[in-house]
C-alpha cells in the first residue's frame, strides 16, 4: 500500500524539483539609503558629517575630488545554467560644495540603456557627477562573475 502511494507521488515530486531548479535567483549588491532617511537630508543645510550620521558613508566618493558621495545598488538575475545578468542599477549621488555642505541629492537609474534621473533635490542647476554616473552605468553587463561568489555580501 505504501509502495503504491510512493509510486503515484514520485513523478509529481520529480516535476516539482525540476521546476524549482529552473526558477530565477535574484541577488542584490550595494546599498542605497531608504527614501525615509534621505528625506531628512536638506540641501544647503546638512554637511558631510550629518549625512554620514543619517545614512552612513558610501562605498564610492568623487574620483577627481571629493565633491560627491555615490551609493550604488545593482540587482542580478541568474536563471538555470546561464551567467548572471544585471537587470537593474541605481546610483544615488549626493554632491557637496567646497565647504562640505550638501548641494544636490539625485537618484539615477537605467531605462532602455540610458541614464535617467529618478528623483532630484537640487540647489544648483548643474549636475557635477555626470562623469562618474556615465562610468558607473557604462559598465552595465560587464562584470566578473568571480566577484559575485563569496564576496561577503549578504545577498539581500
Amino acid at each position: 500500500m505504501a509502495k503504491a502511494i510512493w509510486l503515484r507521488l514520485a513523478p509529481a515530486f520529480l516535476c516539482l524539483v525540476l521546476v524549482a531548479g529552473c526558477s530565477a535567483i535574484y541577488r542584490n549588491h550595494g546599498y542605497i539609503p531608504p527614501e525615509e532617511d534621505l528625506a531628512n537630508i536638506l540641501p544647503g543645510v546638512d554637511t558631510r558629517e550629518t549625512v554620514a550620521a543619517s545614512v552612513g558613508r558610501p562605498g564610492v566618493s568623487g574620483i577627481v575630488d571629493s565633491s560627491g558621495w555615490y551609493y550604488v545598488r545593482s540587482r542580478f538575475r541568474t536563471f538555470a545554467y546561464q551567467a548572471p545578468e544585471e537587470i537593474d542599477r541605481q546610483v544615488l549621488a549626493i554632491s557637496f560644495d567646497p565647504s562640505g555642505v550638501v548641494t544636490n541629492i539625485e537618484l539615477f537609474g537605467l531605462e532602455r540603456g540610458r541614464i535617467v534621473p529618478l528623483s532630484r533635490r537640487v540647489t544648483t542647476e548643474n549636475t557635477k557627477g555626470v562623469g562618474f554616473l556615465r562610468q558607473a552605468f557604462g559598465n552595465l553587463g560587464r562584470f566578473d562573475t568571480g566577484s559575485l561568489v563569496g564576496d561577503g555580501d549578504s545577498g539581500n
